[in-house]
């Protein structure tokens, strides 16, 4: 029988990718980045005008970002040491939505942290990437850890025996956005939520 399987996301998950973005923004750009409930199209004002940026330039913005910044990213705290537990006893995937040319980046930006999982790089929704994943894995408990909640709802329809964490763990935004409806739980801090995994894979009913 393999293995229990993690499929987790990366920024804002293992990374702290928002206040980094925000910094280069401002040094950059002169834009402020005021992100709330997690909605990137009104979150950038340019400073001089206070004019709000159009939302087909955001995502060009995101993208220079994950081209040259990426060395930026810092680790949330415990995500390491956690990984580290949950690998003693399951496999782990590192989904990313990034696009593919991003894939050799993220992964010596990971191996440079310490954390050496194999990853994929996704665009849209999650749900039939994890539903492959589970598949092609052969595992009969799978988690999924993400931070956006269209990713749990995507997963929710396409996968739904996949167990679901909802985690945001950069603290300035966290606190504005709710749990996410499809997912299990939502947890914040990785020394938490390694509990709620292990206990997942170790088929302890929810509660």
């Amino acid at each position: 029988m393999s293995r229990p399987l993690l499929v987790t996301d990366c920024d804002e998950v293992l990374l702290h990718m928002v206040r980094h973005f925000g910094e280069w923004l401002d040094e950059a750009h002169g834009i402020d980045f005021r992100p709330h409930g997690g909605a990137f199209e009104t979150a950038l004002t340019r400073r001089e005008s206070g004019e709000l940026v159009p939302s087909q330039e955001v995502w060009p913005l995101l993208d220079g970002f994950f081209r040259t910044e990426m060395d930026r990213q810092t680790l949330v705290p415990g995500a390491v040491e956690a990984l580290e537990r949950i690998a003693e006893i399951a496999d782990i995937v590192i989904l990313t939505n990034l696009q593919d040319w991003c894939h050799a980046g993220r992964a010596a930006q990971l191996d440079a942290l310490g954390i050496r999982h194999r990853i994929v790089c996704n665009q849209g929704g999650k749900g039939r990437p994890v539903a492959q994943l589970a598949a092609e894995h052969g595992s009969d408990v799978t988690v999924f850890v993400d931070d956006l909640e269209q990713h749990h709802e995507s997963v929710a329809r396409n996968a739904p025996q996949v167990f679901r964490l909802h985690m945001i763990a950069e603290p300035s935004i966290a606190p504005t956005i709710p749990p996410a409806p499809h997912a299990h739980a939502r947890i914040d801090d990785w020394n938490i939520a390694a509990d709620w995994i292990v206990a997942r894979f170790r088929r302890v009913p929810l509660s």
